[in-house]
């Protein structure tokens, strides 16, 4: 069966039909068509979809959502934007499975990663996710409008950066269960403290259903605030993390470089399961899916064991073994973003990489942004988890790293403006043996780096 016909298009939008179609993907990027899609023509400040109508007509789009008249089968509607979301909205009414949502200041792709593969052993042809990090006000309407009617599982990821975006967000999507992963120090240029972070994290209860449970980190220091958010909109409250109290609890892990084997209480009955992604914040991630599993009346032995089938995924941890002359060298690739709480977990993870004999620890760090005022302040004290990882080289990238620079004695720090100048760097340190990490916020670009050295693999 198709995805959606212009039929059905033309009923969840107001729009008019002007030729018929059916289509089996959704998108308003033509580069992703391959055939058989509904590309959406959207304006935005600096791009005009339209102009890109034919260019997706080329590639095999077999309709149109659009605000203009264009030579090609399509629904016309006054506005691409309000068209997708309505689009969105209609997919979500007409599905009849149990929504995820997930937020957080770190670690809600990842959840929301690990949550597929969970929910994906149980139900593989009818779990949907969102892709990527299509998480906003674009990412959120396009995902739920690629959700198939037959959808058993569906697991949406919400972002924020501002009060009041959850909000908006969590209407469309109107989960059973809402997560919250973690309240952190992320996006403080735009928030008063943490407290107002957490409040805003807590509106994704706002639009759960009526006999939805919200998911909560138990040893978060907002714990108490998020609770009382979620009683005035959550039929069940779920706890999960390693303190006593909390309703899915580690009893104990046990971490090497390729995992970790967790055994926890999962609302009294124990679970004992492997986690295929190393740090101990992924275990905190896997007790954060057992808690959504047990909420939504999933089979929880089924979703361990999808936790144990999660591969590598790119900038979140992928690794990779990358040519040096005379041998191989290892990168980890965490370059999708970075915040104080994400950095010092995954330098964690970092010391307890062993390199070869000859090999030495390497971490490329850029600058986190949005953190406001106290930047100096959160880049400095990173110090002290660069020193327990044992990091023999820093390469600090961008002119928020220069508060670190100086705060890292024993460690050969090479302070970059640019991602390119730090790919230089490392090309011309880098020996046999070691492993590399990189990581830093979007802004800085490190991905490319990765991509540079990645070409180099093995």
């Amino acid at each position: 069966m198709s995805l959606w016909t212009a039929q059905e298009i033309a009923a969840a939008t107001g729009g008019s039909v002007h030729g018929d179609f059916k289509v089996d993907a959704v998108t308003f990027d033509s580069r992703e068509i391959v055939g058989g899609e509904l590309f959406i023509a959207m304006k935005g400040e600096s791009n005009d979809g339209h102009a890109f109508v034919m260019d997706a007509k080329a590639r095999g789009a077999s309709g149109f959502l659009v605000s203009e008249t264009v030579d090609a089968p399509h629904v016309r509607v006054p506005d691409g934007l309000a068209g997708l979301e309505a689009l969105g909205r209609a997919a979500r009414k007409r599905t009849k499975g149990t929504i995820f949502g997930v937020t957080g200041s770190v670690g809600k792709t990842s959840v929301k990663e690990a949550l597929r593969y969970a929910l994906s052993e149980i139900e593989p042809a009818d779990t949907h996710w969102s892709v990527k990090s299509y998480n906003n006000h674009t990412g959120v309407p396009l995902s739920l409008s690629r959700m198939p009617a037959g959808t058993r599982f569906g697991i949406f990821e919400m972002g924020m950066n501002h009060a009041g975006e959850l909000s908006s967000l969590t209407q469309m999507v109107r989960p059973h269960v809402a997560i919250v992963t973690w309240v952190a120090a992320v996006h403080l240029e735009f928030f008063k403290d943490e407290a107002a972070i957490a409040d805003a994290k807590a509106e994704i209860f706002e639009g759960l259903q009526p006999d939805g449970a919200a998911v909560i980190p138990f040893d978060n220091p907002h714990r108490d605030r998020l609770l009382g958010k979620a009683k005035a909109y959550a039929e069940r409250i779920i706890t999960f993390g390693s303190d006593k109290g909390a309703d899915v609890r580690l009893l104990r892990a046990a971490e090497d470089t390729d995992g970790s084997t967790v055994i926890a209480d999962v609302a009294g009955n124990t679970c004992g399961y492997r986690v295929s992604m190393p740090g101990t914040h992924w275990v905190q991630n896997s007790l954060a899916v057992m808690a959504a599993a047990y909420a939504a009346g999933a089979d929880l032995a089924a979703a361990a064991l999808g936790l144990s089938q999660i591969n590598g995924m790119a900038g979140r941890g992928e690794r990779h073994k990358i040519a040096v002359d005379g041998g191989d060298a290892e990168l980890i690739d965490e370059s999708y973003n970075a915040n104080p709480t994400s950095m010092a977990a995954t330098l964690a993870m970092l010391g307890r990489v062993n390199p070869s004999v000859d090999g030495r620890r390497i971490a490329i760090l850029g600058t986190m942004g949005e953190l406001g005022p106290d930047s100096d302040r959160f880049h400095a004290g990173l110090a002290p988890d660069i020193a327990a990882a044992r990091v023999k080289i820093a390469i600090l990238v961008g002119s928020g790293m220069a508060a670190l620079a100086d705060k890292l004695p024993g460690v050969d720090v090479i302070s970059v403006d640019d991602a390119a100048t730090a790919l230089a760097e490392v090309r011309r340190v880098l020996v046999p043996g070691d492993v590399v990490l990189v990581k830093g916020s979007n802004s800085v670009g490190l991905g490319a780096v990765v991509a540079a050295l990645k070409e180099a693999k093995s």
